[in-house]
C-alpha cells in the first residue's frame, strides 16, 4: 500500500558522502519492489474488460468500488450520460478554486466481430493491433444477448487464427516474405459437424460484439518488470487512483490540501480520438490537465535506430511531454518537483500531438495548461506489453508532489498566465573554453647520454 512517505523504511542501501561512509540510506519507493497488495490492485484495474464504448467495467466495476474503501465523505463521484467515464472530485462545491484534472483513460483497444461464415469462422476487425501479433491468442467474446439488449454473455476458449497449419501456407508466408492481412483474422471456436455457421449464430454472436485477449498481467522474470496485455491504459488509471489515495491519506491529517481542487478522471473513448476527456474538460474547465498514459521504450524498440527518437528507456523514470500543446510553465513546476525529490524522469519530444488525453483541453476548446506524464513500455498494443513498476511509482509520486507544491505556493490561474517563458529575455550562454592539453616535457638528457646512445 502506498503511503505519503518519500522514502521507505523497509529497504536500505549503503551510501557514501557527507553523511558518512557506510551509512544506510532508505531507498526511494520507486526503487523498491511494488508491494503485492498494490500490484494486485494494478492487476485488477488492468484486467477489467473495458473495450472502447464499454468502459464501465473498469470505471464503475473496479475503480469506483476501490475509491469507496478510502475516499473522504466530502469527495464526490461524477458520472455522465454519454460516456462511462467518471470524475472523482475532491472539492465539488469549490467552483472558483484552482483546479487540476489528472486523467487516465479506461478504454482498451479491442477486436470486433465482423462476419460469420457457413463453416463457423468468426471474422474480426483487428483495430489497433498488428494482425500477426494476434495469431494463436486465446480470446473472450463479449456477446450482447439478442433477446435482452444491454445484457452481455462471455464466450471463452476461442483463438485467433488466419493461415491455419504451416502445411497450407504459401512459400512466401513460410519464409516471412508475406505477412498476415487484417481481413484474414478469424476466431476458431472448434465447432464441428453440419451447419457450423448456424451453431455460431445460435450462440447469439453478432457483428459488432467485442473481443478481448485473455492475457492478465504477471510479474516479469527481471527485477520490477511486469507483462501482459492492455497496459494501455489501465496503467494511467492505476496511477490516477494511487495519486488520489495519497491525497485521501493526507486529508486525514493536518496537511490537508484545501486550496487545490483535484479532479481524478477516468475517461472513455481515448483510443478513437480523446472524445471522452475533451467532453469532461469542456464541462469542468480545469486550470491544468495532467494526462497519464503509457509511452514507448524507444531505446529497445527494434529497427528504429535511424529515426533518432528520444532516448526513452523502461526503468529510467517517468516521461514528461515537451512540445505540442504541453505547457512549459506547468512542465517547469513538475521538473522542479522531480529534481527536489530526486524522482527520475525523461523528457519526451512530442511534435504536434502528445497522443494522450493531455490534448483534451485544446480539443475541447478550453483554456487550460496541459502536459502528459507517462511510463515507457515495450511492445505496445500487443499481448506481451512490458513495463517497470519503478516508472509507474515515479509517476505517482511526481504527480502527488506536484499537487503538494501547487498547494504550498497557493497556485492560482494567474500563476500560469504570468508564468509563460520569455525567450526575449533569455540570458546569453557563453562558449566553453577549449581545454588546453598539457605541455610535453622537454628532453633533459645530458649530452653524454646522447653520445652513449649514438
Amino acid at each position: 500500500m502506498i503511503t505519503t512517505r518519500f522514502m521507505s523504511s523497509s529497504t536500505t542501501a549503503t551510501t557514501t558522502g557527507s553523511v558518512g561512509v557506510g551509512v544506510d540510506k532508505p531507498l526511494p519507493i520507486w526503487r523498491e519492489r511494488m508491494p503485492d497488495a498494490q500490484f494486485q490492485t494494478m492487476r485488477n484495474i488492468l484486467a477489467a474488460p473495458s473495450p472502447v464504448g464499454l468502459e464501465a467495467a473498469m470505471t464503475r466495476g473496479v475503480i469506483e468500488p476501490y475509491f469507496a474503501k478510502w475516499m473522504p465523505s466530502s469527495w464526490r463521484v461524477h458520472t455522465f450520460k454519454g460516456n462511462a467515464g467518471i470524475v472523482v472530485d475532491t472539492h465539488p462545491n469549490a467552483k472558483d478554486m484552482f483546479t487540476v484534472m489528472i486523467v487516465g483513460h479506461a478504454d482498451k483497444i479491442r477486436m470486433q466481430v465482423r462476419h460469420i461464415t457457413s463453416d463457423g469462422k468468426i471474422y474480426i476487425d483487428s483495430d489497433s493491433f498488428l494482425p500477426l501479433t494476434l495469431l494463436g491468442n486465446e480470446v473472450t467474446i463479449f456477446s450482447e444477448d439478442p433477446s435482452s439488449p444491454g445484457s452481455y454473455r462471455t464466450i471463452n476458449g476461442g483463438t485467433v487464427e488466419a493461415l491455419g497449419a504451416i502445411h497450407f501456407a504459401s512459400a512466401a508466408h513460410r519464409s516471412g516474405d508475406k505477412g498476415v492481412k487484417k481481413e484474414q483474422l478469424y476466431i476458431e471456436l472448434g465447432t464441428h459437424g453440419s451447419n457450423r455457421g448456424e451453431q455460431i449464430k445460435k450462440l447469439g454472436i453478432r457483428p459488432g460484439d467485442s473481443v478481448l485477449m485473455n492475457r492478465p498481467i504477471k510479474r516479469g522474470w527481471y527485477q520490477d518488470t511486469f507483462y501482459g496485455a492492455y497496459l494501455d491504459n489501465g496503467l494511467g488509471c492505476f496511477v490516477t487512483a494511487e495519486v488520489a489515495k495519497l491525497m485521501a491519506n493526507r486529508s486525514k491529517g493536518s496537511q490537508k490540501i484545501d486550496n487545490v481542487r483535484c479532479l481524478f478522471t477516468f475517461a472513455a473513448y481515448e483510443e478513437i480520438g480523446r472524445f471522452g476527456s475533451r467532453v469532461l474538460a469542456q464541462q469542468f474547465k480545469p486550470d491544468a490537465i495532467i494526462a497519464t498514459d503509457v509511452n514507448h521504450d524507444y531505446v529497445s524498440a527494434p529497427g528504429i535506430g535511424d529515426r533518432h527518437m528520444p532516448p526513452l528507456a523502461m526503468g529510467d523514470g517517468f516521461t514528461l511531454s515537451v512540445g505540442s500543446i504541453a505547457s512549459e510553465s506547468l512542465n517547469a513546476i513538475i521538473e522542479t518537483v522531480a529534481v527536489k525529490h530526486e524522482i527520475p524522469y525523461q523528457r519526451d519530444v512530442c511534435g504536434t500531438d502528445t497522443g494522450t488525453d493531455a490534448m483534451a483541453g485544446v480539443l475541447g476548446g478550453v483554456d487550460t495548461a496541459s502536459t502528459s506524464i507517462g511510463f515507457p513500455i515495450r511492445n505496445m498494443h500487443t499481448q506481451s506489453e512490458l513495463g517497470h513498476t519503478g516508472d509507474v511509482l515515479a509517476a505517482v509520486h511526481a504527480i502527488y508532489h506536484t499537487l503538494e507544491h501547487m498547494s504550498n505556493i497557493n497556485m492560482t490561474p494567474m500563476t500560469l498566465k504570468d508564468g509563460h517563458p520569455r525567450l526575449d529575455i533569455a540570458s546569453s550562454l557563453e562558449s566553453l573554453p577549449i581545454p588546453r592539453l598539457p605541455k610535453k616535457e622537454k628532453n633533459n638528457s645530458s649530452s653524454d647520454d646522447k653520445d652513449k646512445s649514438e
